[in-house]
């Protein structure tokens, strides 16, 4: 989701510069400023791996949040509505933040420190993270006593085989996909293939992939050892959905939670109110809390205007927060700069890392001297300023983040850390060698504040070394779905990714194996290279994880360096603001962003 996940992280999915977040995962932080000394206490931060906790770990309720009390209600201002509320088809940041506090998955990441730094992955609605005595081809779980939906039915194993079996249903297209490839141990969609069109003809998956022996079991059995399973199964997108409630694609404006709230409003582009769901018991649940009353979401709330209103503090504004915006470009020096501020404001560095896809389906995209030219004359410092600045952003050189392992500081093939205005001097060259000085650029950008600013300044810097440019507007609510068609008739776009737990096997598979490549996949480049196709499958059998992670350096350095179809631009921090009478404010490093599971009104 990239927009939206991170690294060590988190959970969550791909994002998009500027749009979304998608989570993978991601993120970390710390609570100061953003000094050199400051990243790279956050990047160590990030680094500490997360180890699976044990069945004592799991059990509910979470540890009270100091100074905690219950009762009113939270104003929750973001940008973007939500584009999917099914699980299935989460994998964008704010997604995740929402899903946090109103879906549940076997698994789950619990925060083991106040400050939102350290955390476990424990049993969710599941007794443990899962117990594996082959080496991680196959792993058991067991429900716990009086888990339920908000409707007061128990949640039985029945559901949580539904919930994967509808993943091979052809309308599930935007969520993770690496529990079903492993299941069907094939690379990209060809995971399909093994329940054609999901369980609604009445066909299962077969006992052999995985087996409900009774009302509370689930086993997965993978052909191949897969050691992270418990990772993947705390993702949003693997929550569990109601076998009894789904209404298939009607299930994502309004789906059957399980969660500490459910939704009792939802007006898309508008609105959402969320209440407290009276059937979710915190004797199940050692991760969230159920403190706030209520939470009343309001939507098309940029940067600009969220940062004033949490400025503001008055009246309402007092109680109001943000889950995933963050403090605008305009405003971000003086907020981190003000001591009264202090204690409602909270910083991260994220694991996402921004990027230029080059549309590889695009012909004229074909010539690689063209997208090298691209490559050398793209400005970098643009877009960073656009999101604030160094406080904000870091330039980048390569698609591994500093928060996740193998990042290579050094590597810089277009000299972007030295020139971040760009080189289009080299640009121009290359053009001219490949006869295409003029030619006709197609540069389809968000239409959010940032993404004009980004957008019209790379543009120039484009043109200048003779590129026609033509910007197209796409909207915030919609971008990822745009961009993620295969014919989508732009040649250029602005994505950017986090991890989806410790490692880049959640970074390179997804974002560039050709196989992925469908409508919706995260292949936003539609990179198809047969070296970086293999790649994948040797890397993906290398079990000592050091390894791997150079490993998977390697091929993301192939992908810049020799493929060119993916700029590196930023490696995300994010600062964030509450009204200051919001309490249990943090930073989680899973989530990338504020925890919406301590709040509480002071």
């Amino acid at each position: 989701m990239g927009k939206g996940g991170r690294h060590t992280y988190a959970a969550i999915s791909v994002l998009a510069a500027g749009a979304l977040a998608l989570t993978g995962c991601s993120s970390g932080g710390s609570k100061g400023g953003a000094s050199n000394e400051k990243d790279t206490e956050n990047a160590k931060r990030q680094q500490s791996s997360i180890e699976f906790g044990k069945a004592q770990d799991s059990v509910g309720p979470a540890a009270e949040v100091p100074g905690a009390k219950a009762g009113g209600t939270v104003t929750v201002l973001q940008r973007d509505s939500y584009a999917h509320l099914d699980p299935a088809q989460i994998y964008v940041s704010d997604e995740g933040s929402l899903s946090s506090i109103i879906h549940r998955g076997l698994t789950g990441y619990k925060a083991t420190s106040d400050d939102g730094a350290k955390h476990e992955v424990v049993g969710d609605l599941a007794t443990d993270s899962g117990t594996t005595t082959d080496g991680g081809k196959t792993w058991t779980y067991k429900l716990k006593d009086g888990v339920k939906w908000a409707d007061g039915t128990p949640i039985t194993s029945a559901d949580v085989r539904h919930t994967f079996e509808r993943l091979f249903a052809p309308f599930i297209s935007n969520g993770p996909t690496y529990i079903q490839q492993w299941m069907a141990n094939t690379p990209g969609t060809e995971y399909r293939g093994l329940l054609k069109g999901g369980p609604y003809g009445g066909k299962h998956l077969p006992d052999t992939v995985l087996a409900t022996p009774d009302d509370k079991t689930i086993v997965f059995k993978f052909q191949e050892p897969k050691p992270d399973l418990p990772y993947a199964l705390a993702m949003a997108g693997y929550s569990v959905v109601s076998q009894k409630k789904d209404t298939k694609e009607k299930y994502d404006k309004a789906p059957m939670t399980a969660g500490p709230y459910k939704i009792a409003d939802f007006k898309s582009g508008k609105s959402m109110t969320l209440v407290k769901n009276t059937n979710w018991d915190p004797k199940t649940d050692p991760i969230r809390h159920q403190y706030v009353d209520q939470f009343n979401f309001l939507f098309n709330k940029q940067y600009e205007d969220s940062t004033k209103t949490l400025l503001d503090d008055s009246g309402v504004n007092a109680t109001s927060i943000s889950f995933n915006n963050q403090v605008d470009a305009g405003n971000l020096s003086k907020v981190l700069a003000d001591p009264k501020l202090k204690s409602r404001v909270v910083s991260g560095y994220q694991p996402y890392v921004g990027q230029m896809d080059i549309n590889m389906s695009q012909p004229e995209m074909k010539d690689k001297k063209v997208r090298e030219a691209i490559a050398y004359a793209l400005p970098i410092s643009p877009f960073v300023r656009a999101y604030g600045g160094a406080q904000a952003m870091e330039v980048a050189g390569g698609l591994i983040s500093p928060t996740v392992s193998g990042y290579n500081p050094s590597f810089d093939p277009f000299g972007k850390k030295k020139k971040p205005a760009g080189d289009p001097v080299k640009a121009k060259a290359l053009l001219k060698e490949a006869g295409k000085v003029g030619m006709k650029l197609t540069f389809g950008y968000i239409n959010t504040p940032e993404g004009q600013q980004y957008s019209t300044a790379m543009a120039a810097g484009l043109q200048k070394a003779g590129f026609n440019v033509q910007r197209q507007e796409i909207p915030a609510e919609t971008y990822y779905d745009q961009i993620g068609k295969v014919k989508n008739n732009f040649d250029i776009y602005h994505t950017a990714w986090g991890a989806d737990w410790p490692s880049a096997s959640t970074v390179v598979p997804p974002l560039y194996d050709g196989r992925v490549i469908q409508d919706g996949a995260a292949n936003y480049a539609h990179i198809n290279d047969p070296k970086v196709n293999a790649d994948i499958d040797r890397v993906n059998k290398i079990t000592d994880p050091v390894k791997a992670a150079e490993e998977w350096n390697k091929v993301s350095e192939y992908i810049v360096k020799d493929v060119v179809s993916n700029i590196p631009t930023g490696y995300y921090k994010q600062t964030q603001i509450a009204g200051s009478k919001v309490g249990g404010l943090v930073y989680d490093d899973v989530l990338g962003g504020v925890d919406p599971r301590r709040l509480f009104v002071k």
